[in-house]
C-alpha cells in the first residue's frame, strides 16, 4: 500500500458545469431540477486530482466532505485495532464516497485512489444546508444512505454464507451492471482493483481468487487476462450466484 508521489490538487481546478457532466444522471444532479443546479455548483469543489495510492480521506479524521468520483476509481477500507486492513468497497465514476460517515463526526473508513482519479468534493456543512432547502436532494440523500446500509447488510451475508465461486460471481455481475449504467460495456471491462484487493474484500485468499478465475475460464464463463475481463456467459454467472443475484448485491 505504498503512497504515490503526491499531486494533491490540480494547479488550475476544472470547473465543468454539472449541466454538462456526463455523469449527472448518476450523481447528485440526478435529484435536482435544472433550475436549481446552479445552487449545487456553488458548493461543489471540482477538479481535485489524486494519483494512484493517494488518500482522499483517512479513517478517524474529522468528517468534512463527501466525494463524487468523476473519473478513475476509489477503494475504501477500515483498519482494525490489530492494524489489519479490511476493504469495504469500490467506487466508480458517478458514485459518492463517504456516506458511511454521515452519522458521525469522523470518517468511518479510509478512501484511496486505485488509479489517477478526479473527484468532486461536497463540503458536508454546505451540503446539509442545501438539502434543507431542496426536498428532492434531501430525499435522494436518504435513498443513497439507505442503499449504503443495504449494501453493508448484503456484503455481510455474502461473506458469511456463500462459496468463493458465488462471491466472485456476485462481484463480477455487480461490476457489469455498474459499467452498463455508465453506458460502457457490461461484458468486456477492466477491473479497477488488484486481485489482492478482491480477495480482501470478499474474505478469500488471493490464491483462491486466482483458482476461481481459472475455473470460470475453463468452464467458458469468462475470459481473463490480467485485469481485463470478458464475461462470456452471463447466465452461467447468474446461476452461480443463485439466490444472491435476486437480492441485488450492489457494491
Amino acid at each position: 500500500m505504498a503512497q504515490a508521489i503526491r499531486f494533491r490538487q490540480a494547479s488550475s481546478p476544472l470547473k465543468a458545469s454539472c449541466h454538462q457532466c456526463s455523469l449527472s444522471n448518476l450523481c447528485l444532479p440526478l435529484a435536482i431540477p435544472d433550475n436549481d443546479l446552479d445552487r449545487l455548483e456553488d458548493i461543489v469543489q471540482q477538479g481535485r486530482i489524486y494519483n494512484r495510492g493517494e488518500h482522499i480521506f483517512d479513517q478517524s479524521t474529522p468528517f468534512r466532505s463527501c466525494f463524487a468520483v468523476k473519473s478513475g476509481s476509489i477503494k475504501t477500507s477500515i483498519i482494525s485495532e490489530g492494524g489489519e486492513e479490511q476493504v469495504t468497497g469500490f467506487f466508480m465514476p458517478g458514485e459518492l464516497v463517504g456516506l458511511d460517515s454521515m452519522s458521525g463526526e469522523s470518517y468511518a473508513s479510509t478512501a484511496k485512489a486505485l488509479e489517477r482519479t478526479s473527484v468532486c468534493e461536497f463540503p458536508i456543512n454546505k451540503l446539509e444546508e442545501l438539502t434543507g432547502k431542496l426536498p428532492e436532494l434531501q430525499h435522494h440523500m436518504y435513498q443513497l444512505m439507505g442503499q449504503e446500509i443495504q449494501n453493508s447488510h448484503q456484503l455481510a451475508m455474502l461473506l458469511s454464507k456463500n462459496t468463493a465461486e458465488e462471491r466472485i460471481a456476485s462481484l463480477l455481475l455487480s461490476l457489469s451492471s455498474r459499467f452498463q449504467r455508465r453506458r460502457m460495456s457490461g461484458t468486456n471491462f477492466s477491473l479497477p482493483m488488484a486481485r489482492n484487493d478482491i480477495a480482501n474484500f470478499l474474505g478469500l485468499a488471493v490464491e483462491t481468487v486466482s483458482r476461481v478465475f481459472t475455473r470460470f475460464q475453463n468452464q467458458g464463463i469468462i475470459r481473463a487476462r490480467g485485469r481485463e475481463v470478458e464475461l462470456l456467459d452471463v447466465e452461467a454467472l447468474q446461476l452461480v450466484t443463485r439466490e444472491f443475484s435476486r437480492q441485488g448485491f450492489q457494491q
